[in-house]
Formats: structure tokens, C-alpha cells, sequence
């Protein structure tokens, strides 16, 4: 399959409209999406992502009237979030109507739906003329694409079309929320934080045990480099690294004696006294850098075959969270 690759609207649009599937960009990731009242098209999404069919998408709208052709009833919670955070990086779950082809929700009997912050993106689905189920445009499993370049090396060849646009503003995917309830019920933490959704509903929480999966990124594994993650503990900055045989008084690293040769590592944090020696480093300004910059710092690491990352701890609180539920995820934690 030959990939168009274009900065049209209008022409990825017009894949869509044909029952095709297209890359775009969103603020948090770039999606790959089809008209979720096409079943047809939705599948082709599963089959070039290599996803599994129990793994439900969000349907992108582009104006929020139509939430109410999509979901059975708004909640009271979902209308507060709504109000406060649409268009953003949010997604809300209700009951879903019949309209919604079981493909697109995993056969459940709700949806997830999310109106995106960025232009790009509502304008392709407003020229699309519906609204577009999509996960992010990568090979399931691997780290999400934050631009269009890590789009193409996932997905050349497997989709017809990929719309050029802006690098993610967030990097980490949108924050997920059960609405069906009597209270909000975060599923996947994101750029909008618990504390956010508390100022609206002092009842908000984590979920705090898996069930049916209701959202992506429920699943065991996710987000995942080749490399293998580790993380390192802000407080004891006890990281073993698997390096050979040096002594440094002055380190904080304890190392792993060994005659091989020396395995590719890299470390990504705040901590500047943790990145020593390490063949390549990313320290970030703030805990907002660090977000925005994991999945592609993931992807660089991937491309210089460094073999194991150390990513810093920081506190789940705030984005935070969202950075710790990616880097579990990656490690292959529930």
C-alpha cells in the first residue's frame, strides 16, 4: 500500500469519506482514524495498528451537540467536564447509543468521547462529515507518536494516507473518564489531573481496580520501547546500571561488574546527577517537559538501540501521575 503523505485537510478528509483510514495530529498524540459508523473502515484500524479487537477506541467529534447522537444520556458529572474541559485533551465515557457499531467500543455498552483541542483535527473531522473513531497512530504496544515522522515509521505502507501536522503539545494521550457513574472516575490519568476534575466534583477518583477495560491503555503492557525501563528513585538514587567494572568515589550509582561489553543506556528525568555516563540524556526543566517529551524520547533510544532506560520517579500527583501510569505500563505492570 503506497501512503499519502499531505498537509491537506480536505484530502485526508476525503480518505475517510471513502471508507479509508487516516493520520492525523491531535494535541496529546496523533491518532490514526476512520467514521466510526463504519465498521468496514473501523477494522482497518485494528489491522494496521496489529491491535487487539477487546481494545476499545474514542470517537473525536468536532462540536459537542453530537455527543448526544452518540451516548444515551449525558450525566451530570460528563456535563461539568464537558463544560470545563471541551475541547481538550479529555475524554469522557457514557452509555452508548445503538448507532455506535460494537468494533469501535470492544462490544461494551458504552463510548468514550473526546472533542480535541487542536484545529486540525475537528476541522478533518468536520470535512469528513462524522465523527472519527481513532487510537494513536502507532504499531499496538509501542510508544504513541508525538509527530507525524514517528507516524510514518510505524505506519508507511500499512494506511493510505498520513495529514502533516504540528508536533503533540501534551505527549502523553488524553485523560480518561468513566461519567456513568455518580461520580468521575479517572481510568487513565492525563494532562487534566485528578486535582482539576476534584475542583468540579470533590468526589473524583482513580480507578482503583481493573476491570472490564473500558478505555485504552488499560491493558498489561503498553507504551513500550524495545529497551527495557527502569526506574529510578528520586529519594535513593540506588540505580543499578549494567555497566563494566569502573569505581568512581564520587558517584551515586552503584554499577554491575562485568567483562562484556558495555550496554547501550540512557536516562530521562529532572535529576541532572543521575545522567552521568549515560550514552544519551534528556533532563527536563519541568514535570510538564518531562510529559510531553517521554513517548519521543522512548522512540530516539529505540533508533540508537540503547538497550535499557532509566526513567526518574516522581510524584503521582498532578501530571505526575500520568507519567508514572506510562512508565508502569511500559514496564509491563497493571
Amino acid at each position: 500500500m503506497q501512503t499519502t503523505i499531505t498537509n491537506s485537510v480536505k484530502i485526508a478528509a476525503d480518505f475517510i469519506k471513502s471508507g479509508e483510514v487516516a493520520a492525523f495530529p491531535t494535541e496529546t498524540v496523533y491518532g490514526i482514524g476512520a467514521n466510526a459508523y463504519d465498521e468496514k473502515a473501523v477494522r482497518k484500524i485494528f489491522k494496521a495498528k496489529g491491535r487487539p479487537a477487546d481494545n476499545p477506541l474514542i470517537v473525536h467529534i468536532a462540536r459537542k451537540k453530537d455527543i448526544s447522537v452518540l451516548a444515551k444520556e449525558i450525566t451530570p458529572s460528563a456535563k461539568k467536564i464537558i463544560k470545563e474541559f471541551f475541547p481538550g485533551p479529555v475524554t469522557v465515557i457514557l452509555k452508548k447509543n445503538e448507532i455506535v457499531p460494537g468494533v469501535v467500543t470492544a462490544g461494551l455498552d458504552t463510548i468514550a468521547i473526546r472533542m480535541p483541542a487542536s484545529k486540525i483535527a475537528r476541522e478533518l473531522i468536520k470535512l469528513s462529515g462524522v465523527p472519527i473513531a481513532a487510537p494513536s497512530a502507532n504499531l499496538s504496544g509501542s510508544p504513541s507518536p508525538t509527530n507525524f515522522i514517528h507516524v510514518l515509521r510505524d505506519m508507511r505502507n500499512k494506511i493510505p494516507c498520513v495529514l502533516i501536522g504540528p508536533a503533540a503539545k501534551f505527549g502523553l494521550e488524553s485523560t480518561v473518564i468513566d461519567c456513568t457513574g455518580k461520580y468521575p472516575v479517572i481510568l487513565r490519568p492525563g494532562s487534566i489531573t485528578l486535582e482539576q476534575i476534584k475542583r468540579l466534583d470533590k468526589n473524583a477518583v482513580y480507578q482503583k481496580r481493573t476491570g472490564k477495560v473500558k478505555s485504552p491503555g488499560q491493558k498489561y503492557k503498553h507504551y513500550a520501547p524495545k529497551a527495557r525501563v527502569k526506574i529510578v528513585k528520586r529519594e535513593t538514587s540506588n540505580v543499578k546500571r549494567e555497566t563494566p567494572n569502573v569505581k568512581r568515589e564520587t558517584s551515586k550509582v552503584k554499577r554491575e561488574t562485568s567483562n562484556v561489553k558495555r550496554v547501550k543506556e540512557a536516562y530521562i528525568g529532572l535529576t541532572r546527577k543521575f545522567a552521568r555516563d549515560f550514552e544519551v540524556a534528556k533532563i527536563c526543566k519541568t514535570i510538564e517537559e518531562y510529559a510531553k517529551n517521554l513517548f519521543s524520547f522512548f522512540r530516539e533510544c529505540d533508533e540508537m538501540g540503547i538497550k535499557t532506560i532509566y526513567c526518574e520517579k516522581v510524584p503521582e500527583k498532578g501530571i505526575g501521575a500520568a507519567i508514572m501510569n506510562r512508565l508502569g505500563k511500559a514496564r509491563g505492570k497493571k
